[in-house]
């Protein structure tokens, strides 16, 4: 009495159609899953007005310069020094501007600095940069 069968004598194919299948199921899933915008870049919001939303008082506006200082009330200040001024003077909410010359890496590290110190930014936009092409 055998318990087993036997093994065919010749191997069974390896059918591949049925593999293909699934593998274009899940290049659809995580294709509609995943974020199409990276996640290291800065979402910047530019709906700030002059005045702020909660009190009505006008928010401070600081400019970054073309050599990476930040223009405060007429002086200019390092980064680091202009966040201890701001919060020696209690100011927890700016408008962030630059001059037309400021590079990208000046305001991208004074835009962090400020907001990881607990400052509220807002990236303020000049007229004049929004009608270049």
């Amino acid at each position: 009495m055998q318990l087993v069968e036997p093994r065919p004598g010749r191997p069974v194919p390896i059918r591949i159609t049925p593999l293909i299948d699934v593998v274009f199921i899940l290049l659809v899933f995580f294709m509609l899953t995943s974020r199409l915008l990276p996640v290291s870049f800065m979402e910047l919001s530019n709906s700030t007005g002059d005045t702020s939303s909660v009190t009505g008082e006008p928010i401070p506006e600081v400019v970054i310069q073309r050599d990476g200082q930040a223009l405060w009330q007429g002086e200019a200040y390092a980064i680091e020094a202009l966040v201890d001024r701001l919060r020696a003077g209690g100011v927890g909410e700016i408008n962030l501007a630059t001059e037309s010359a400021t590079q990208l890496t000046d305001f991208t590290q004074a835009y962090s600095q400020l907001s990881d110190s607990g400052i509220t930014t807002h990236w303020k936009r000049s007229p004049a940069a929004a009608e270049q092409p």
